[in-house]
C-alpha cells in the first residue's frame, strides 16, 4: 500500500516576537519549515501562522517543527499543528458565534492535545459572567466581547486548564483558513 502523499496543514508557533529575547522573523520561520522538508511554504504575518504541505501523522510533524524551530531560533517554540479540514471545521463552528465584521472579542486557542470534559469545565467555570469558552476537539473559542482587552479568558488561563495552547483573534483564523484551506 502506498502511504498518502502530503497533504496541507497549518502551523501556530507560541510566542515567538515577543520581547527582545524571542525574535523569530517570517523569513527565518519560513526557512526553518522547508529546512524540516515541507513543502510549499507559506508565513502569513510575524506571529507565527505557517501554512505547508507534509506527509506523516499530526504528533510526527509538530516534533519535526519544534526541532527545527529551536536550531534556527535559538529556543523552544511550541507548535500546534492542524490539518486543512480541521481549520475549515474551526472556521464553520466559528459562524455559530460572529460573522465577518461582527467578532470583536472572538479568539481561538488551538491547543496541542484535546483536553478532557473535566478540564473544559474547569476552564469555564474560571470565565467571568460574561465570557465564554466554547471548546471543539483543539481549538477553544473564546468569547470575550467587546471589552476584551480586560478579559479573565485568555491563552494563559486556557493554559492552566487545557495545556500547551496558542491563540489567534478570528479574523486571524479566517485569513490563514481561506489562504490555506
Amino acid at each position: 500500500m502506498t502511504p498518502p502523499g502530503p497533504t496541507r496543514h497549518v502551523a501556530f508557533l507560541r510566542a515567538i516576537n515577543l520581547g527582545a529575547q524571542r525574535k523569530f522573523p517570517k523569513t527565518a520561520v519560513a526557512d526553518a519549515v522547508r529546512a524540516a522538508g515541507f513543502e510549499e511554504v507559506e508565513v502569513h504575518l510575524n506571529t507565527g501562522n505557517v501554512g505547508f504541505l507534509a506527509a506523516g501523522e499530526r504528533l510526527d510533524l509538530e516534533r519535526r517543527l519544534e526541532e527545527a524551530f529551536l536550531a534556527a531560533a535559538g529556543f523552544e517554540v511550541p507548535t500546534v499543528v492542524m490539518t486543512a479540514a480541521e481549520m475549515r471545521d474551526v472556521v464553520e463552528h466559528a459562524a455559530e458565534f460572529s460573522a465577518p465584521g461582527d467578532d470583536v472579542g472572538h479568539h481561538v486557542s488551538f491547543l496541542k492535545a484535546e483536553p478532557t470534559a473535566e478540564a473544559v469545565a474547569a476552564l469555564q467555570a474560571a470565565a467571568r459572567d460574561d465570557e465564554r469558552a466554547v471548546v471543539r476537539g483543539r481549538a477553544a473559542h473564546l468569547l470575550l466581547g467587546a471589552d476584551y482587552h480586560r478579559a479573565k479568558l485568555t491563552n494563559a488561563l486556557v493554559e492552566r486548564h487545557l495545556g500547551i495552547a496558542t491563540a489567534r483573534r478570528i479574523t486571524v483564523v479566517r485569513e490563514v483558513a481561506r489562504r490555506w484551506c
